[in-house]
């Protein structure tokens, strides 16, 4: 049974309006990235602690906290980002969500990325250790222009870190966004290391995002695959389509239960069952 989340902040700043609109849609787990526009790492405990009481009053458990980790350029100053982890690791416990999505730093424009491997890996092994420590796992996103953009270094992300706490979310769209084909391209090296999807499509020609299955993000076939590979996990819907920027996206409440239309719709065509 495979079970359906979302970043509900493309719904709305507002957390309850968010809340509302996905328990609506009959979804029963969120991927918590920002409430009233401030990202979920910057909330004060009052914020957090309201957040968490909004999300049991909707019966919502967390899939996923959305967070910024590893959204810096490589050259900055990586001190204060472990712990910024810290905290992420603590928000996670305190919103009993066991992933933190997380991303590889951000490569200078022209710079070849293996110039910068090394540190890469180096603070990706920092990260990971603060997620063993907290018995969390970290999901790298492969985001467009960080050293695990394609599907070669997603791959050397892994197994260079060696860690269980370490695993993949596997964006269609942000690969179409760099060229490449998602499950031509990359899914037979990346599978075994695949343990959440986000749903997200795009097209080759000019990277706009589209609803899922409207792309070329090869979703349809991605979903056969995951089942004839008996995949147990979470889908979650970013949808990206009014807006996507450095730190998000946004859809609205209308735009997103179109995302979900399009990716439950699918689902159903291709028999999958999910919650």
């Amino acid at each position: 049974m495979w079970t359906l989340s979302g970043f509900s902040d493309e719904i709305s700043p507002d957390f309850t309006e968010q809340c509302e609109v996905v328990t609506g849609l009959g979804m029963t787990h969120v991927e918590v990235r920002s409430a009233w526009d401030v990202n979920i790492l910057d909330l004060s405990p009052e914020q957090l602690e309201k957040v968490k009481k909004t999300l049991s009053a909707y019966a919502l458990k967390v899939s996923s906290i959305g967070s910024p980790i590893g959204k810096i350029a490589v050259t900055d100053d990586f001190a204060p980002h472990l712990e910024r982890m810290r905290h992420a690791a603590e928000v996670a416990r305190l919103l009993d969500a066991p992933y933190i999505r997380i991303f590889s730093f951000f490569i200078p424009a022209g710079d070849d990325p293996a110039v910068h491997r090394n540190e890469v890996i180096e603070r990706m092994r920092a990260l990971t250790r603060v997620a063993e420590e907290a018995d969390l796992i970290l999901l790298h996103e492969n985001e467009k222009e960080i050293y695990g953009d394609v599907p070669s270094r997603c791959l050397d992300l892994i197994r260079s870190v060696g860690s269980p706490y370490l695993r993949l979310a596997w964006d269609p769209a942000n690969f179409v966004q760099v060229g490449v084909r998602p499950y031509t391209d990359g899914y037979a090296q990346l599978r075994p290391h695949v343990e959440y999807v986000q749903i997200k499509d795009a097209l080759l020609a000019d990277g706009t995002v589209v609803p899922a299955g409207q792309g070329d993000g090869e979703v349809a076939e991605t979903l056969r695959a995951l089942r004839h590979d008996g995949f147990d996990g979470f889908f979650s819907l970013e949808p990206h389509l009014a807006a996507g920027h450095a730190t998000g996206g946004f859809s609205g409440p209308e735009l997103f239960r179109t995302a979900h239309s399009a990716f439950t719709g699918l689902l159903k065509t291709e028999e999958i069952e999910y919650v």
